[in-house]
């Protein structure tokens, strides 16, 4: 892609709004704009970022059996009366009348829906277990949406329902999910902690959030101090097998949310105990029959007396998360993207666009590192030097390859790793292998 024809409104200052790092940066590295409170544009860079978070998120969900499906953003207002949630649920559920005067919702999460459609069209626990997701957008109307995307009122939000024929097989697929979070973050490049957590309006009696270790999180956790540095490797995986060991091997070690954090029932010493905030990235949760029973969400057992079934629901935020990387993962030059989401692979930076030397070699690793499949993003712009690199670092391409008239008279690139900051000048064909290596 040349820059020169990519929309990427790049702001020189910061806004007076932004109150957290993600949130900054993502208005001065032009992917998103505020329509209005809580709500934005995605702009293409923006856009791309997300995508790519959600395909990694739909490749872990599909690859622990879940089946994909589309859900309406708009709901009808009898599947949350049937399920006794309507009322309770809040001013945060945006309401709304149709031109024929029924009650309609814009849905904050999707409990009865997909009840309603498993209802319709299972009647035998042979077919269990089923496990429908879908990503699709949310909508909760904040009191006070603030930090950009991290807290907004409307977001794409990946999540997942688990039906199963009693409590044992339903912990399998609570189970199941648990650990493709744990990859699902891995590939992110981001350690997200499983912590214990409250169920809120969503209900239950089992759940967990997976927490980013942040200061600017709006979550207090608490945690022992060796989840501080530890890293977060499932290994390889066979969802077929026990999972109980991996999940109990990452939530042996304590940590919890201040909802669930009670000081007297704490089992770690006061010296080992950390207490520090973060931003929720996933939550999931196993509410049993909550839903199926008031609903008739049920399946003839082995012996054809007919049992509700046992549900769980498992959420994560794809757009949060565009925010919860950078929150994790910038400098003051800005942000730090990891390899797997970046918006692009590279960055060919000629310095001095008319200059023979420059434009031939630029335009031929554009050429070759396009040709070999990697997303390049070409700065053929006639801005200043000094603005073309810090342009670069502030969108933060993990690497760049910089031609400027000088060192391109001595037959040389300057690549720069942008986690790093380490520099090298080499030659366009050693610049070409190391980054197709």
């Amino acid at each position: 892609m040349l820059l020169s024809r990519y929309f990427l409104p790049v702001l020189k200052e910061t806004p007076k709004e932004a109150q957290i790092a993600s949130h900054r940066l993502m208005l001065r590295a032009g992917m998103i704009q505020q329509s209005s409170a809580g709500i934005y544009s995605w702009l293409p860079m923006g856009l791309k970022v997300m995508r790519k978070i959600e395909q990694i998120v739909r490749e872990e969900q599909n690859r622990a059996g879940a089946n994909e499906i589309l859900m309406p953003t708009i709901q009808p207002s009898e599947l949350w009366q049937e399920s006794g949630r309507y009322e309770d649920y809040g001013l945060e559920m945006l309401r709304i009348k149709d031109r024929h005067d029924r009650d309609m919702l814009y849905g904050p999460t999707n409990e009865e829906q997909v009840t309603d459609i498993f209802r319709n069209h299972v009647k035998s626990y042979k077919s269990l277990p089923i496990n429908l997701y879908h990503i699709q957008w949310k909508f909760r109307d904040e009191v006070r949406p603030r930090f950009g995307i991290m807290r907004g009122r409307e977001f794409l939000m990946k999540d997942a329902y688990s039906f199963a024929h009693g409590a044992e097989a339903a912990r399998i697929e609570y189970n199941k999910m648990f650990v493709s979070y744990l990859l699902t973050f891995q590939r992110l490049g981001l350690t997200a902690i499983p912590m214990e957590a409250d169920t809120g309006p969503i209900g239950g009696d089992m759940s967990h959030e997976f927490i980013i270790l942040a200061e600017t999180g709006e979550s207090e956790v608490y945690c022992h101090k060796d989840w501080i540095g530890r890293s977060i490797d499932a290994g390889d995986i066979d969802y077929a097998s026990d999972l109980q060991p991996i999940v109990d091997r990452y939530t042996n070690l304590y940590a919890a949310t201040d909802e669930k954090y009670d000081a007297a029932s704490c089992p770690v010493a006061d010296g080992d105990l950390i207490t520090t905030r973060g931003i929720e990235v996933g939550h999931i949760f196993y509410f049993g029959t909550k839903y199926s029973a008031p609903m008739g969400a049920s399946v003839a057992d082995e012996t054809g007396k007919i049992a509700d079934v046992h549900m769980g629901s498992y959420g994560i935020g794809v757009s949060r998360l565009v925010g919860g990387i950078i929150e994790a993962s910038h400098d003051d030059a800005g942000i730090i993207w990891p390899d797997s989401v970046a918006p692009f692979d590279v960055a060919v930076v000629n310095l001095k666009p008319g200059d023979e030397t420059c434009d031939a070699m630029a335009g031929d690793l554009y050429e070759k590192l396009t040709n070999a499949g990697k997303d390049v993003l070409y700065d053929d712009t006639n801005d200043r030097p000094g603005a073309k690199l810090a342009s670069m670092d502030l969108i933060g391409i993990p690497q760049q390859v910089i031609i400027g008239p000088r060192i391109a008279k001595e037959g040389m690139v300057e690549w720069k790793q942008r986690r790093s900051g380490e520099t090298q000048q080499l030659s366009p064909d050693a610049a070409l292998n190391a980054l197709l290596a």
